[in-house]
Order: C-alpha cells, then sequence, then structure tokens
C-alpha cells in the first residue's frame, strides 16, 4: 500500500503567497568567456537557441540572461578585435591571479549574443576589477559597446563587478578593501557609464545591480551595510542607480562546502531551506529598501557540477523544487550558471568530456517551471508544509499550489525519495481535498525518468528535447492521464519515488491560451525596476540544521506586497482592457 499525505488547498491565493511571477524568471548566466560555446562562433549553436526558444514559447518571455562571472573582470573590450572568440591580451598589464585585462572581446561577441530569442533580458557584467589609469575609460567603452552593439536581445541592466567580496583572496585588491570602499568604487564607475553612456542616450540611472556578492555572512557588504555607504544615493542623477539588489549563490560549491555531497542529501529538500537561511535575511533587506531581488549566480553544485549528482535526474527535480522554493521567497529572478565545462549546466553546447553536445535532464526542471508560470502573467505559488511525514519521507516531499488570476490553477508534487534506475520503485499518495472544485477535471502531468540516476531518458509533460537531435521538443508519450475530483471534492494523486506531478485544473498545462489581460508588462517591469512597495516572501517546510557552503539559509517571513500587485492587476483589467 502507498504511503498517504493528504492536502486541503485553498481555492483562492492564501496570506504568504508571492507576488506574480515574471515570464523570464527561471533563466541562465553564461561566464563571460564561454559565450562563444552556446551561441556559436561564425554558425549559430542551434541547440542553445532552440532550448531557449521553447521556455519563451510557454511563458511568452524569454529566459532573463545573465552575461556575467569571474571572467568578466579579466575582460576588456577592444574595438579592432574582429574574431570569434575571446583571446588573451598579449600587453595585459593589470593585477590578480589572473590579470583584470588579461582577456579581450570585439564586436563579434555582440553579433552572437544577438542570435538568442528576441527581446531576452540581459544583464551584462562590467569590469570592476581592472584598476588601471584606464579604469574609467575601458568600463564607459565596454558598456558603450553593449548598448550599440546589441539590437535584437534587450539589455536591461549592466553589473559592475563580479563577487567583489573575494577580491583580496583574487588579489584584485589589497590593502582596505571591504563594503565600504567597494561602494565607493562602485558609484565612481556606476557614475561614469550613466554619465557618459545612459544619460546622453536617453536611458534612465537606474540600470544597475550592486552586491554580485559570493556570502556576505561575517561581512559588511550585506545590503543594509551598502545602503549605510550610500550605494543608493543619486549621486546627481534623477533616481539612484539601482534597479534591482544582486546576489549569488550555490547550493554546494566544491572546496567550500565543509561535508560531502550526495545525491541523498541535496534530494533532502529541508538542506535548500537551511542553505538560504542567511539569503533570506538579504531578502528581508531588499524589500526594506523597495528594489527588486535577484538571484544572478545560482547553481546545485559550484563551480562545474559533480558528475553522478548534477547530470542525473534527482537534479531537475532538485531545480524544478528550488525554483518554485526562490519564488516563493519572493526573489524575483534566478539564473542558474553554465559554463561550458560544468556537469551543472542545463545542456552541454559543444563536445567535452567526450561527449557530443547534449540536454542535461536539469534542463527538464525548466520547462516544467515555464509550464507553470504559463503566458498569463499572473501566476503567483506558495508552498505547503507538513510537520509529519510517512516513514522514509521526512523532507523529501515538496508540495506546491499555483494561482492564475487569483484562483488555483495547479497543484504540484515532487517526491524525491531516491529511488535509482535498477531500483524497484515506491510510491505516495497525496489526498487532495478540493471542494470548490467538485466534477472537475485534474489533468496529470509528469517529469519522470527511469530513476534518479539517470542521465538520459528525461521526459516533461510527455515531451522529449533529446529524440529531435537540436532541441526542439517532441511529443513521445501523448496520452493524457487525468482523474475527476469527486462529488465529496475528494481526488487522489500518486506520485512514484523520484519523480513529479503537477495536476493542472481543467485542461492540460500548457494547452490553455493566454488570458487577456495587461498584467505582463507591470510584472516583466518589476523584475528589474525599483518597485514604490516592499517586495514579499512566503513561509514553506521547516528545516533540520546542515553545514552551509558560500551562504547558508532558511525560513521565510511574508510583508504586504500581493495587495498592491492585486489593485495593480484589477485596474489594469478593469480600466485598460
Amino acid at each position: 500500500m502507498s504511503n498517504v499525505l493528504s492536502i486541503t488547498p485553498l481555492p483562492t491565493p492564501p496570506t504568504g503567497t508571492s507576488q506574480f511571477i515574471g515570464g523570464s524568471y527561471a533563466g541562465f548566466g553564461i561566464e563571460p568567456s564561454n559565450l562563444y560555446s552556446y551561441t556559436g562562433g561564425s554558425v549559430t549553436n542551434t541547440l542553445s537557441v532552440n532550448l531557449l526558444n521553447n521556455l519563451a514559447n510557454y511563458t511568452g518571455a524569454p529566459p532573463h540572461l545573465r552575461i556575467g562571472g569571474n571572467t568578466a573582470d579579466y575582460m576588456i573590450y577592444v574595438a579592432s578585435h574582429d574574431s570569434y572568440d575571446v583571446s588573451p591580451n598579449p600587453d595585459a598589464v593589470g593585477q590578480g591571479r589572473f590579470a583584470t585585462d588579461s582577456l579581450i572581446f570585439g564586436p563579434r561577441y555582440f553579433e552572437v549574443l544577438d542570435r538568442f530569442p528576441p527581446g531576452s533580458p540581459i544583464t551584462f557584467g562590467l569590469n570592476l576589477a581592472h584598476s588601471e589609469s584606464d579604469y574609467l575609460d575601458q568600463i564607459v567603452t565596454s558598456a558603450d559597446a553593449a548598448r550599440t552593439g546589441l539590437k535584437n536581445v534587450d539589455l536591461v541592466s549592466f553589473e559592475i563587478g563580479n563577487e567583489p567580496d573575494l577580491y583580496l583572496q583574487n588579489e584584485f585588491r589589497s590593502g582596505q578593501w571591504d563594503g565600504k570602499v567597494y561602494t565607493d568604487q562602485w558609484l565612481d564607475r556606476a557614475s561614469a557609464v550613466y554619465q557618459r553612456v545612459l544619460e546622453p542616450n536617453g536611458i534612465p540611472s537606474n540600470f544597475f545591480e550592486p552586491g554580485c556578492t559570493a556570502s556576505t555572512i561575517g561581512t559588511n557588504f550585506q545590503i543594509k551595510d551598502l545602503v549605510s555607504f550610500g550605494i543608493t544615493e543619486t549621486n546627481g542623477s534623477a533616481n539612484s542607480f539601482i534597479s534591482s539588489w544582486n546576489q549569488h549563490d550555490y547550493y554546494y560549491y566544491i572546496g567550500v562546502s565543509s561535508y560531502e555531497i550526495s545525491m541523498e542529501r541535496f534530494t533532502d529538500f529541508s538542506t535548500t531551506i537551511t542553505q538560504f537561511r542567511d539569503w533570506t535575511v538579504q531578502v528581508q533587506q531588499a524589500t526594506d529598501t523597495g528594489y527588486p531581488y535577484v538571484l544572478r549566480e545560482m547553481g546545485v553544485v559550484g563551480p562545474i557540477g559533480y558528475a553522478g549528482i548534477t547530470d542525473t535526474f534527482a537534479a531537475a527535480l532538485w531545480t524544478l523544487n528550488f525554483f518554485l522554493y526562490a519564488a516563493g521567497l519572493n526573489i524575483s529572478s534566478v539564473q542558474m550558471h553554465m559554463t561550458d565545462n560544468s556537469n551543472a549546466s542545463a545542456w552541454q553546447p559543444i563536445p567535452f568530456y567526450g561527449n557530443q553536445p547534449y540536454i542535461r535532464p536539469l534542463y527538464y526542471g525548466y520547462a516544467a517551471m515555464a509550464q507553470l508560470i504559463g503566458r498569463g502573467c499572473s501566476t503567483q505559488v506558495i508552498g505547503i508544509p507538513f510537520e509529519t511525514f510517512p516513514p522514509g519521507y521526512k523532507d523529501r516531499i515538496g508540495v506546491y499550489t499555483t494561482y492564475q488570476e487569483s484562483k488555483l490553477a495547479a497543484l504540484v508534487f515532487i517526491n524525491s525519495f531516491v529511488a535509482n534506475a535498477s531500483d524497484d520503485k515506491g510510491s505516495l499518495t497525496i489526498d487532495v481535498s478540493l471542494p470548490d472544485f467538485s466534477g472537475q477535471t485534474l489533468y496529470l502531468s509528469y517529469l519522470t525518468a527511469e530513476g534518479a540516476d539517470s542521465t538520459q531518458g528525461t521526459t516533461w509533460n510527455g515531451i522529449s528535447y533529446d529524440v529531435s537531435g537540436d532541441g526542439s521538443p517532441t511529443i513521445v508519450s501523448p496520452d493524457t492521464r487525468n482523474i475527476t475530483v469527486g462529488s465529496d471534492g475528494r481526488v487522489s494523486v500518486e506520485v512514484r519515488d523520484s519523480q513529479a506531478v503537477v495536476a493542472n485544473i481543467g485542461s492540460v498545462i500548457g494547452s490553455a491560451p493566454a488570458p487577456a489581460n495587461r498584467v505582463c508588462e507591470a510584472v516583466t517591469r518589476a523584475e528589474v525596476t525599483p518597485t514604490s512597495f516592499p517586495i514579499s516572501a512566503a513561509t514553506s517546510i521547516s528545516a533540520s540544521s546542515t553545514p552551509s557552503s558560500r551562504s547558508e539559509g532558511g525560513a521565510m517571513s511574508m510583508p504586504w506586497s500581493l495587495f498592491f500587485l492585486g489593485l495593480l492587476a484589477w485596474l489594469l483589467l478593469n480600466f485598460f482592457p
């Protein structure tokens, strides 16, 4: 007999439900020196383009892309560099373990970046580490090259520097270096880019994402500290320079985390919550400023993944759970970092490790999240906590409800109990009470593979992105499973171990037309521009302790932005049809 859990979702969003989730929410970070691997050089990398287009088709908005990372602080722009590569600089003079001008890139860089889906929001990394006498000219030149060179995608923000809290360790700085010195140098560069690039072209000053920290624990790089040092000051512009707060984290980081990673451990969802305990403090500090909070560099295992962990189907379940969890915290955008040599990248864009380009199961977690968000721009999410679990399932169950147009839309059940391909599979039964939906049909879509350790054969909603060979979707399991809510309002959903199921109300997820509303513009804008009200955070399952990696995480809280977003949506719907 299956193990059983019982839940009673509310038909309308309860207190603690997230803000609206933007269509570009679940995005990617690409290490700047690896860009050509993902875009292609003189020939387009169609695998990358198709995989991004899939997600754009599901949500109506392309994924947000962050072109940033360590190598952004090694690169300078050279207009005469006319080849499809990032090349070593033969005349490098900058300091650091890797010289701050050790790499050069040219106009082709923006040509290839423009191959991504039209309107893709781009956060572009600028070099803060470079501190030679030409540092202002260099950063202004790179910023202007991005502004003029990107015509198909949408440049929405700049990062200045990558993980400045590690600059002493990376030998980019010496002597006095802390949040105050960083703030002064950040403002100096932001002011120059605004005055020489943005303002002359009619672009507002709030175009930058400060922070970009690997960790704030025990430092004065916390958001509240940067605010106290004056980073939100206008410096002569009409507004501050800030579009959103940008921080980085990984669930686990090789060489930094103090414990051994294992599939059993990272599929324990309480460890995700504990990992984020300190970041939830940062989310609240961001809320207090009225600016959105984004995770522009995130991942399962850094720096380049872990074979047998991040390239397995278990990582797809982890990814879907993390996206839902972070959305519930009201983190406005998440970019999972990718390098061409990483076993944690959603796909391998070029031949590597003896493999031809291919798609990792992790990508299917993106596809599931994208269809959950949908095209209506009114999706919200909240996790359902449990105090008791069936034997063996403690902290291996993620249950979320999503709402669209303020009505219950879908139930998400994630069973992360590790069952490998060769194992006999148990299952969990979720008894659901839906008295307001008696007689209605729930359409079941599965995120599934043969087992947690599978590296191939993943499907989502009956779709494979591997079969086509180029990343385009192929329906391989066209039959739709559906169940009917009984006259007593009860229904049961069975979820196999190492599987996720989405029960969508009234239609197969991804098949319904987008609602006719005007919420999309407001939701998209809120991701990258200041808000006039706090951003809220939702509660989820309580956690047991686990050692931290680059930071720790934990419990969540919820202020009142939902009311204001709902009011805005109502006004748009009723007065601007």
